[in-house]
This record gives C-alpha cells, sequence and structure tokens, in this order.
C-alpha cells in the first residue's frame, strides 16, 4: 500500500519537473526571439540613490494569461 502511494508521487513529481523544464524552455525561446519580457508596458522600474525596484506586472499578466491558456487547453484535452 505504501508502495503505491510512493509511485504516485515519483509520477507527479516528474510530471513536475516536465512543466518547469518546457515554461523554462519556453521562456529561453521566448527571449532568443526577443519578446522583451520584463520590458513591457505596465513593468516599473524605480530608481533612487543606489537602489532599484523593480515590479514586473505587465511580464506577470502576459505570463498567467498564457499560463491560464494552456492549462485550460491540457485539462479539456485530458478530459475527452
Amino acid at each position: 500500500m505504501q508502495f503505491e502511494n510512493m509511485l504516485t508521487v515519483a509520477r507527479v513529481l516528474i510530471v513536475v519537473g516536465i512543466f518547469l523544464f518546457l515554461v523554462g524552455g519556453g521562456i529561453y525561446l521566448l527571449a532568443r526571439v526577443g519578446l522583451p519580457l520584463g520590458r513591457l508596458p505596465g513593468d516599473l522600474r524605480f530608481q533612487w540613490e543606489g537602489v532599484t525596484c523593480f515590479l514586473p506586472l505587465g511580464t506577470s499578466v502576459l505570463i498567467s494569461i498564457l499560463l491560464s491558456l494552456i492549462l485550460t487547453v491540457a485539462f479539456r484535452l485530458m478530459n475527452r
């Protein structure tokens, strides 16, 4: 019984690892293509005396929308 639980944990870790690999590869490819992640409209940068504060709001919204679309399509394909 405990062996089956370990197999489930192993499968989940493998799926999460593959997902992170694909997301990282996608971000790498988008950077190579020239998508200015971190420099989109809505990304805020504040500079004071030797201090820089960066808030990537536009980039966060874009990534959130893309991941939502990808996960929605994936879940719909899995439930067919």
